[in-house]
């Protein structure tokens, strides 16, 4: 199974991997600790994270996650410019 970006509400206390592992019930291999946890709306405490399809399925319902959303591969467009021609 693949991995879902999804939307979390966290208290600040709790705005850490690991605060949100313990709120969502969650082992280490449900969370993509290499994407980790991004802020989005520090006002609105809302964070993301890449949760494993399995876990998110055991959640779905709860209202604690949002999601999933879509992920797109960021990527230049075109080829790379060589150094000298780029402007300074």
């Amino acid at each position: 199974m693949g991995k879902s970006l999804f939307t979390v509400k966290l208290p600040p206390k709790e705005a850490t991997l690991e605060g949100a592992k313990r709120r969502l019930h969650l082992s280490d291999g449900d969370i993509d600790e290499d994407y980790g946890l991004v802020e989005i709306d520090p006002a609105g405490q809302l964070y993301a994270l890449m949760i494993d399809d399995a876990a998110a399925a055991r959640l779905e319902g709860t209202k604690t996650l949002e999601g999933p959303f879509a992920n797109p591969r960021i990527e230049t467009f075109g080829p790379p410019e060589p150094e000298s021609s780029r402007r300074r």
